[in-house]
């Protein structure tokens, strides 16, 4: 009777052990697939922001060229930060391209440049393009307004070609 109880008593303690094992790798992975998630959240509200920063001049009716240096500013910036060579828009690359009446003029990442020299092409291109369209003002319309097309990548998710064309 006495080794009857306590082999009673040992399977209760394995079943309780396994009970509480199963239990354990129950809540770790449920725990790993909820933290998964949240990273995938974190990621996907990182790439909207990203993106956004695009976006938002999409649509609009008085979008100047002071607008669109600004998009190829950040751009250059993104593919500078990310050391990417200049390339033609590639929905599978990181790289983005901003294309204003058909002409690129975002900068790549060039190794052989010092920080300086990157800064001033960036500065000379650009206020080359502002003092252009100032030039060009006629007393009556002002700026020209530019459309803006951006796309995004279904691959990475990311803006990888911003189109800009005057309105005439």
């Amino acid at each position: 009777m006495e080794n009857a109880s306590k082999a009673l008593l040992m399977a209760a303690g394995v079943l309780l052990g396994i009970m509480i094992l199963s239990l354990a790798v129950y809540l770790f992975s449920s725990f790993a697939g909820t933290s998964s998630q949240i990273h995938a959240n974190i990621e996907e509200n990182q790439i909207a922001q990203f993106n956004s920063q695009f976006t938002t001049y999409e649509g609009k009716d008085n979008v100047t060229i002071h607008d669109v240096v600004s998009m190829a500013s950040l751009a250059t910036q993104n593919n500078q930060a990310y050391e990417i060579p200049y390339q033609a828009a590639d929905e599978n690359s990181s790289y983005i391209a901003v294309i204003c009446n058909g002409v690129s003029i975002e900068l790549g990442y060039k190794p052989n440049q010092t920080t300086e020299q990157r800064k001033n092409e960036i500065e000379q291109k650009y206020n080359k393009l502002i003092s252009n369209e100032v030039n060009n003002i006629s007393n009556e319309k002002g700026l020209p307004k530019y459309t803006v097309k951006v796309d995004i990548s279904p691959v990475t998710k990311r803006v990888y070609r911003v189109t800009c064309n005057k309105i005439t």
